[in-house]
């Protein structure tokens, strides 16, 4: 199987570059299941309804989220009509919609995806992301239930990112990190033919910081003080993510690449 994987989409710029690129994409690479990030497609906050049906109707097959899932009000009810969007496991007990879902790709073959939150300099005391992992990978094996196994560990340190990644080996297909925004050069298959990278990088204007214009993070740096509001950056968008090729008998990862698309940044593909 084919698999594509898009960090975190920044703002307006991030979801015209998954409308432009995307549909091209998916026909030249054949690609047979696409997962967005899309929790900062909002105005850099969260994910309206409009914005997530605007991704999936570009050809994401499923959307995760994060910390900020629910940042925009109306996914609270969107969420529960709409089965394509995944929202960490250990959000909170009683969020609304799932943390994990198992997609039809086509031919039959079946793609689990999951998504949890990390602990390590988060905000929020989210419960432990190990535990909340484990019973999913139980009940889905890879190469027995799912053809293909994602889990998308949304966090801010890459220690805790690269401990799920070992953690998840053996049993998933592929773990990916988001949420910090830039894409890390350590993609690699770890020993039990699982696919990682410790961060997939966000599709967004990377002439900013962390996606936001640079402006107001950069006077609140140099001199403390808050001035503005945080806005996302409106420059041409990167494409950044993870192409993972899977068998789809064993579920084991047979080829990992960095993607870069458009932008800024360096240009990569399979």
């Amino acid at each position: 199987m084919k698999i594509l994987f898009l960090g975190d989409v920044m703002g307006r710029a991030g979801r015209a570059a998954v409308v432009e690129h995307l549909p091209r994409l998916r026909a030249e690479w054949r690609l047979d299941f696409v997962v967005v990030n899309g929790e900062n497609a909002s105005n850099g906050m969260g994910l309206k309804a409009d914005h997530a049906k605007l991704l999936l109707d570009a050809g994401a097959d499923c959307l995760t989220l994060g910390d900020h899932a629910f940042d925009q009000k109306d996914m609270m009810q969107f969420i529960e009509t709409e089965s394509r969007i995944v929202r960490p496991i250990n959000y909170a007990k009683g969020a609304p919609g799932r943390g994990h879902r198992l997609f039809t790709a086509p031919g039959g073959r079946k793609v689990l995806v999951a998504q949890v939150l990390g602990q390590v300099f988060m905000k929020r005391p989210y419960d432990d992301p190990f535990s909340a992992i484990e019973p999913v990978l139980k009940t889905f094996p890879r190469g027995g239930q799912a053809q293909a196994v994602i889990v998308d560990m949304h966090c801010e340190a890459t220690s805790e990112k690269m401990a799920m990644g070992h953690f998840c080996d053996g049993r998933a297909s592929l773990v990916v990190g988001t949420h910090t925004h830039v894409p890390t050069a350590d993609t690699q298959i770890l020993p039990g033919q699982t696919a990682f990278q410790s961060d997939a990088g966000m599709c967004g204007d990377y002439d900013s910081v962390i996606g936001m214009d640079k402006a107001e993070p950069m006077r609140r740096f140099i001199t403390g003080m808050t001035k503005d509001r945080f806005t996302p950056a409106m420059g041409e968008a990167t494409l950044s993510g993870v192409y993972v090729e899977t068998d789809d008998r064993s579920g084991v990862a047979k080829r990992v690449r960095m993607i870069r698309v458009g932008g800024r940044l360096e240009q990569a593909g399979p």
